[in-house]
Formats: C-alpha cells, sequence, structure tokens
C-alpha cells in the first residue's frame, strides 16, 4: 500500500515538473508523451524512485530498432525529470549524460526547386478526387512554400487569424509558447482571399482555416500521408538520398530566403536574425544551420556560431 502511494506521488511530482517546464515556455512535446509512460513503468514494478537502473531498464525496453533516436530521447526526458526530483527526494539518482549516446546523424533536408513547388500544387488537382481537398491541400502547400510555416502552425490556423486590411498572419500556439505577426506577399494574401471566401460558403460554421471535409480541421498524420501521395505522383526527388519531407517546405522557404538576400548583395549575417524571428526560432542559433543546407551558403559557415549539429524545427 505505501508502494502505491509512493507511486501516486510520483505521478504527481510529474504534473507539477511537466506544469513548471510548460510555464517557462518549454513546449515539451517528447516529456509529455514519454514521461508518464516512465511513471506508469515505475508503478508496474512497485518502484517509486528514479534511478539510473530503471531509467536505463525503461528507455532500452521496445524502443525501436538500433540506430534509432528513441533510447537517447527517452533517456533525456527521463534525466531532466530526475534532475528535478533529486531536490525532492535525496533517493533520486540522475542519469549521467552519454548512457545512451545519441546517434542520429545530420540528414541535408531536401530544397525543392519553384518548379517543383508548382508540381506539388498541380498534383493536387490530379489526384485528389473531391475538389474540396484538391484546393485546401494546393493552397496548404502555397501557404508552406511562402511562409516557412511549421505545419503544425498551418494546420492550427483560425480565420481569424489573417488580417486581410494588414496582409498579415497571426501565428499562435508555437513550438515555444509564443505567438508572431507574419506580413505576407501581395500574391500569398490574394490566394488566401479566395479561398477563404469559398471555405467560408461551404464550412460557415467552422473556425479552422484548412478544413476537412467534416468541417473539421486537418489532421498531420493525413497531411503527412498525402503529401507523400503527391510527391510520388509529381515525381520529386525520386532520386534523392531519402524521400522529399513536407517539413522540408520549411527548409527550403529558409534556403531560398537566404540565397536570395545573397544574389542581392545583402549581410546575410546582419539579416539573419530578422529570418529567425519570421520563423519563430528560440535563437538566432537555430537559423544559422540553414547555411549548410546549400552549396552556395557554406562561405556563411566560416562565421564561428554553434550551428554545428544543431537542427531547427
Amino acid at each position: 500500500m505505501a508502494r502505491s502511494a509512493s507511486v501516486t506521488a510520483l505521478g504527481d511530482d510529474l504534473s507539477a515538473y511537466l506544469a513548471l517546464r510548460r510555464s517557462l515556455g518549454h513546449d515539451l512535446r517528447d516529456s509529455g508523451r514519454l514521461l508518464p509512460r516512465f511513471v506508469a513503468y515505475l508503478y508496474e514494478r512497485g518502484e517509486s524512485v528514479v534511478t539510473i537502473e530503471n531509467a536505463l531498464a525503461w528507455s532500452q525496453e521496445s524502443a525501436g530498432p538500433p540506430g534509432t533516436t528513441t533510447r537517447s530521447r527517452r533517456m533525456s526526458a527521463v534525466r531532466g525529470f530526475a534532475r528535478f526530483m533529486a531536490a525532492q527526494d535525496p533517493r533520486t539518482q540522475v542519469p549521467p549524460l552519454g548512457l545512451i549516446p545519441f546517434s542520429a546523424k545530420w540528414k541535408p533536408p531536401y530544397v525543392y526547386a519553384p518548379a517543383e513547388i508548382e508540381g506539388l500544387m498541380r498534383a493536387c488537382y490530379a489526384c485528389i478526387p473531391t475538389r474540396h481537398r484538391a484546393v485546401t491541400y494546393a493552397t496548404l502547400i502555397g501557404l508552406l512554400a511562402a511562409t516557412g510555416l511549421r505545419i503544425g502552425e498551418a494546420i492550427r490556423l483560425e480565420r481569424r487569424d489573417v488580417d486581410w486590411a494588414d496582409a498579415t498572419l497571426h501565428v499562435r500556439r508555437t513550438k515555444f509558447a509564443k505567438s508572431r505577426l507574419l506580413p505576407l506577399h501581395t500574391s500569398t494574401i490574394a490566394a488566401l482571399k479566395t479561398f477563404h471566401r469559398d471555405q467560408a460558403k461551404l464550412h460557415p460554421r467552422s473556425t479552422a482555416l484548412f478544413s476537412s471535409l467534416t468541417s473539421r480541421p486537418l489532421l498531420y498524420v493525413t497531411v503527412r500521408e498525402t503529401f507523400r501521395t503527391l510527391t510520388l505522383a509529381a515525381n520529386i526527388g525520386l532520386d534523392a538520398p531519402r524521400l522529399p519531407r513536407l517539413h522540408d517546405l520549411r527548409h527550403t522557404f529558409a534556403v531560398r530566403t537566404l540565397q536570395a538576400w545573397q544574389e542581392a548583395g545583402d549581410d546575410v549575417h546582419a539579416r539573419l536574425p530578422w529570418l529567425s524571428t519570421y520563423m519563430g526560432h528560440a535563437d538566432p542559433v537555430s537559423t544559422y544551420w540553414y547555411l549548410s543546407a546549400a552549396p552556395e551558403l557554406l562561405q556563411h559557415a566560416a562565421l564561428r556560431l554553434s550551428w554545428h549539429e544543431r537542427t531547427p524545427s
């Protein structure tokens, strides 16, 4: 009975830990998903204290084939929680760094050519039988390419987030719990206005900017699978080391913006904070990672910022 009460207390401590981290602006997608499983794992074994042994055992349990990052991400989540618990329970053991090495290798993004983005949008009308869905996906892809939004940010957009008069987009509930306003190109706001007018007629009660056939916001898993179908239908990236991803539209926006500044003779180093703010990065260091994504941008890597081995999201 004492063990059960202790484990219940551990669950309460986890809730307090996650609430604290979120209040500080951390998204905690991994920790919020993984740590409840870890606490449940301890509960099943009658354990109520985080130790190196049970952290290692859980991290390695059914965590996928070798070479994946699941084990290291599990351990990283537990380590953060253990540090929190160590201040309250001296029996807590904090797993040391390097216990499970992070095995992911950096993979360069797929940078879409302008013609390939147009091909993806045309494929929407050729491959998606329902015109409403075809228009929705074509507009979504166009917006991602034009703004570099994260897909999660895009599918969470509501109609009220578009300021038609000022041609701006209000991005709420971002990865780092910060909102931002994005100025839009005249062609982008014009395309959104046409799309919005038609959507309002089809789904008058929906608040989502991008709605499914049932008037609900689009689901990420559905968008991802549809996008994969579109890339194959448009014959895009078939000879690439790995298939192009939906998230690569964001990478493409960043790389093309940097290239345009470079070709115009602008000071790329001075303008990087602009791009960082527009894309919603936590700090400009993440934005420097894009300098390695295209050969013509590599010369700027000598700026000696700590972008090495960091990938933004």
